[in-house]
Formats: C-alpha cells, sequence, structure tokens
C-alpha cells in the first residue's frame, strides 16, 4: 500500500540546512493499523506531510497504492488526496457555519459525486461512528469527540486507500479519545489500512504497530500485537 524508501527532507533558509528527515525507509501493507510516535521537532509532522502528499521529499521515493508520488503534477497530487487519502485532523478542521452532515458530504460534493449518492452516503457515515442522532448539528452544537467522529466519517466519505490521523485525540478528553480509538480499531478490522501520527505512547498502543521516529531517524518499529502478547504471558 505504502512504499517510503530513502526518504530525506532538508529545509534551507538563507544558508541555514535543516535535516527534518534523515534516509527514512518503510512499508505499510494493506489493513495495517500503524502508529508513527516521536516527541516534537522530531520529523513525524514532515513525514506525514509527505505521506498525505502534501508536501515532497529532497530525495528518496514514495509510492502511494501504486503510483510514484515525486512524479505528479500539482493537479494530480490534489487529485490523490481527494481520491486515496481520507485526512483527519487534530483540529478537526469542520466547517462551523454547516451540518454535519453537509461537512461529511463536502468531499463528495467536490468529487462531483451525485447528491442523492452522498446525501445517502454521508448519513450512512454518521450512523456508523455513532452520529446518526446529531446530522443536524453544527460544530458547535457538538462536543470535541463528536466533532472528531464528524472529521473520521468525512475522512471515510470517498473510500481512501488510507486513513491518515495527525494527533486525532489531541483536543479531545482522556474518555473521548478512548472511544475515538474504538473507532479506529474497528475501522481496522473492517480493513481500513490507518497511519496515526501521536506523540502519546497510550494512543500509540491501540495500533498494531509503532514506528518511533526521532531527530528525523526511525529508531524503532516495532509489533504492537507481539508486545501485547508477551505482556499476557
Amino acid at each position: 500500500m505504502i512504499k517510503a524508501s530513502h526518504i530525506s527532507k532538508i529545509y534551507q533558509k538563507d544558508s541555514v540546512e535543516t535535516v527534518a528527515l534523515s534516509d527514512v525507509s518503510f512499508e505499510v501493507k494493506k489493513a495495517e493499523f500503524v502508529a508513527i510516535m516521536g516527541p516534537s521537532g522530531s520529523g513525524k509532522s514532515t513525514l506525514m506531510h509527505i505521506l498525505g502528499a502534501l508536501d515532497l521529499p529532497t530525495s528518496g521515493t514514495y509510492i502511494l497504492d501504486g503510483e510514484k508520488v515525486g512524479n505528479l503534477s500539482d493537479d494530480e497530487l490534489a487529485d490523490i488526496r481527494n481520491r486515496k487519502i481520507g485526512f483527519i485532523f487534530q483540529a478537526f478542521n469542520l466547517l462551523p457555519r454547516i451540518s454535519a452532515l453537509e461537512n461529511v458530504m463536502l468531499p463528495m460534493s467536490y468529487a462531483q459525486v451525485p447528491k442523492g449518492e452522498r446525501l445517502e452516503k454521508a448519513k450512512k457515515l454518521l450512523g456508523q461512528v455513532g452520529l446518526g442522532d446529531r446530522i443536524s448539528h453544527t460544530s458547535s452544537q457538538l462536543s470535541g469527540g463528536q466533532q472528531q467522529r464528524v472529521a473520521i466519517a468525512r475522512g471515510l466519505s470517498m473510500n481512501p486507500s488510507i486513513l491518515l490521523a495527525d494527533e486525532p485525540t489531541g483536543n479531545i478528553a482522556t474518555a473521548q479519545a478512548e472511544e475515538i480509538m474504538q473507532i479506529f480499531e474497528n475501522l481496522n478490522r473492517e480493513g481500513h489500512t490507518i497511519i496515526m501520527i501521536t506523540h502519546e505512547p497510550e494512543i500509540a498502543r491501540h495500533a498494531k504497530r509503532t514506528i518511533t521516529i526521532r531527530d528525523g531517524n526511525i529508531v524503532e518499529d516495532s509489533n504492537n500485537q507481539k508486545q501485547k502478547r508477551i505482556k499476557k504471558n
């Protein structure tokens, strides 16, 4: 599903170079649930932007679902983001003056999906995340956890190849965070590929695999499920 090979990202301002990523390589298979974890400044946000086709590496190759992202034009990058990546952000990024239903329908509207089809699908997705009775509510009428559920439903609306979640529990209470992580676990069991950026070990443990990044380098790539089995034994 994803293959990152020798990815480096260097930012240059005047004569000063800042290395954000250095020779990062890993693969993510279909239906994996991977957490990318690291402290602030580790390079995980830069990596998220590259995985989300929001930025390109200085060197190296990124292949998403068989497509070499570095070869794409700006229009093609925008298209791949809409078709293949479901984004879920820490700040939810919902439009505040429209309903939950309309927020979920937005990506489908941009893709010119027929109105009846996008209406039916948006209702189904909101029901799937437990908001079937909140479809007409605006963001201000929803809790942080509920807003993130709307964002997840919106992220699923175009049947993306991957869900890319950036600190999805960073702006919500602990109890609601656990509920959000249960939704992600359920989606993964249904076959969705999920990549989650987080700095919280307790959140990362919900994933099946954790890639730890520090100072722009991968320092650990661990199987969470194997660790859980070892602890049980």
